[in-house]
């Protein structure tokens, strides 16, 4: 692989500067892919933005850039913020306060422009194969903003799935995340969360397998289908969204839910009237596990209180160390507590409902 340094004068970047949004941002004469299918959308807060100009018409040194060699032209590998915020501001698609004044690229005098278009970037070039590229620039991105791992994903198994796949999962406002879908689903879009979400439960954690077959299809519309597929199911039985509701029920594993019990006789009345009960139940801890516990039965999922250690102080005294159970004594340490009335029959944590039984009995109890 043969890397090497050159300078890049911003006026050279920008030559044939066109943003063409879902379809990509060229530059430096149509030759650099600035946003290739395995870069993240632009993401500079506008201090961050801002203080890059900043650098530049002072003629201070940015950090160093990364292009690779593709075909007649390059990639972007590195440094895409950078230089989109150069290309904008000199487009003039913002303005960055100078002398007190908000000024656009357009508002600057002659020789202040000049000083801009004639700021030298250094850029690294590198040419290699495919995976050699790839490894560099896992490396380079160590530094800096940390890709996530759908990001670096993107980076081995660009084509047509994965520029289909972003059109409707990583955008700003992509259509996974409207029509409620926001209110359910954790994650930002531009970060490649939700694409990452969707890819996690259609292929059961099998991300890289998945992605690796559907490479090169023409589009991805069964992940699409199958999204919108989870959504109208979660819509079908669990129809109370309201704002109280949605703070329990964003982030969940909504797509899991759908594989597992899609097929289920579930009355959405019913599955509700059994919601209030659980929120109003000063038993369960954990109110986010309900819709886990209603559809799995699996009472781990409520986190229910728990006896604290006086109770069981106390229990223990009562019983003189004996486990009701086997009738052996045991240490205190040796013993757990437990419901003698269930939860699920309508037993609390309470003392008189409090007995401890020695690890194996209390293990064995009812197949824990």
């Amino acid at each position: 692989m043969n890397i090497n340094l050159q300078k890049i004068r911003v006026a050279a970047l920008i030559d044939a500067y066109e943003d063409k949004g879902e379809r990509g941002v060229t530059g430096y004469g149509g030759r650099l892919d600035i946003r290739p299918a395995y870069q993240r959308e632009f993401i500079y807060k506008e201090t961050q933005r801002n203080a890059v100009i900043d650098t530049v018409r002072r003629d201070y040194p940015l950090n160093t850039m990364y292009w690779a060699a593709a075909g007649d032209g390059f990639e972007l590998m590195d440094g895409q913020q950078r230089t989109i915020s150069v290309c904008q501001y000199v487009n003039g698609d913002f303005s960055v306060e100078i002398d007190g004044s908000p000024r656009y690229f357009a508002n600057l005098t002659a020789e202040r422009k000049q000083q801009i278009l004639d700021y030298e970037l250094s850029v690294y070039v590198c040419d290699g194969t495919d995976q050699e590229k790839l490894d560099w620039f896992k490396v380079i991105n160590i530094a800096g903003e940390k890709l996530t791992d759908q990001e670096l994903r993107n980076a081995i198994y660009t084509g047509p799935w994965l520029a289909d796949a972003k059109k409707w999962f990583s955008k700003t406002g992509a259509p996974a995340v409207q029509e409620g879908r926001d209110k359910l689903v954790s994650g930002s879009p531009i970060r490649q969360e939700i694409l990452e979400t969707a890819l996690d439960w259609y292929s059961d954690g099998k991300i890289e397998g998945y992605m690796s077959a559907h490479q090169h299809d023409e589009d991805a519309q069964e992940l699409w289908q199958y999204w919108q597929a989870v959504f109208d199911w979660v819509k079908r039985v669990f129809p109370n969204e309201d704002s109280a509701r949605a703070k329990l029920m964003k982030g969940l594993p909504w797509g899991r839910f759908y594989n597992q019990h899609k097929d289920d006789q579930l009355n959405a009345a019913e599955l509700e009237r059994r919601i209030v009960e659980l929120i109003d139940d000063d038993e369960v801890d954990n109110k986010k596990g309900i819709y886990a516990y209603l559809l799995t039965g699996n009472e781990k999922s409520l986190n229910l209180r728990a006896f604290d250690e006086k109770t069981r102080q106390k229990r223990y005294a009562a019983q003189q160390g004996i486990c009701p159970a086997c009738k052996k004594p045991f240490a205190i340490d040796e013993m757990e507590a437990d419901h003698i009335i269930p939860w699920h029959d309508g037993g609390k944590t309470v003392l008189e409902n409090c007995q401890l039984l020695c690890r194996m009995d209390n293990r064995t109890k009812g197949g824990k």
